[in-house]
């Protein structure tokens, strides 16, 4: 990744992961774009070393989880629809 002023640019996948995590810092702060990191699990060598539990800060971790724990029961529901969505009907009978 390349700053250049308020310019930021970056090439290949890792390294546009790199660079959103890098403006989000910027952005957002240093934990924000952690808490990112860690949500996805993105630990190669990204910018922060929080793409794991065992790396991630406390901070980080916590809120991660009680982001979770709140959308968790909408996401559930949402799976659960889409699956019985896609339940084979029953063939008519002849």
């Amino acid at each position: 990744m390349v700053r250049d002023g308020h310019l930021f640019t970056g090439g290949g996948v890792t390294a546009g992961i790199d660079m959103a995590l890098a403006v989000m810092a910027q952005i957002g702060g240093a934990e924000l774009a952690q808490r990112v990191q860690l949500a996805m699990e993105y630990a190669p060598q990204p910018p922060f070393d929080s793409g794991r539990l065992e790396h991630a800060p406390q901070a980080v971790v916590a809120a991660v989880r009680a982001t979770f724990e709140r959308v968790w029961p909408e996401r559930l529901a949402a799976a659960q629809r889409a699956a019985a969505a896609l339940q084979p009907t029953a063939a008519p009978r002849r």
